[in-house]
């Protein structure tokens, strides 16, 4: 029997960890792909210099963000904020008024 794999990096990126799947969607729009794994679901977001991978498992009968990583990452953590924030969504801009 092979070696257990190591785990992924200690720190996840402030304000994710815990949000439902609505919340998600509010933040970062609808993602690129969804996998379902049983009850849990990884969702992709892409962009032009990176991808983001949120792990949503349930919780109290509601999917929520418990994992995110990102590809490329800081050494040390699983996932880059840098990352993360290129990948929100932006506020539209207002409309000039006429």
């Amino acid at each position: 029997m092979g070696a257990i794999p190591q785990g992924p990096p200690p720190g996840e990126v402030a304000g994710f960890v815990g949000l439902g799947a609505d919340a998600l969607v509010a933040a970062m729009g609808e993602p690129a792909f969804k996998r379902t794994d049983g009850d849990s679901q990884m969702w992709r977001y892409s962009g032009a210099s990176c991808r983001a991978f949120f792990f949503l498992y349930p919780d109290s009968g509601k999917l929520s963000v418990r994992h995110i990583e990102t590809l490329p990452h800081r050494e040390g953590a699983a996932a880059d904020a840098g990352c993360l924030d290129s990948l929100r969504l932006k506020p539209a801009s207002p409309k000039p008024v006429s």
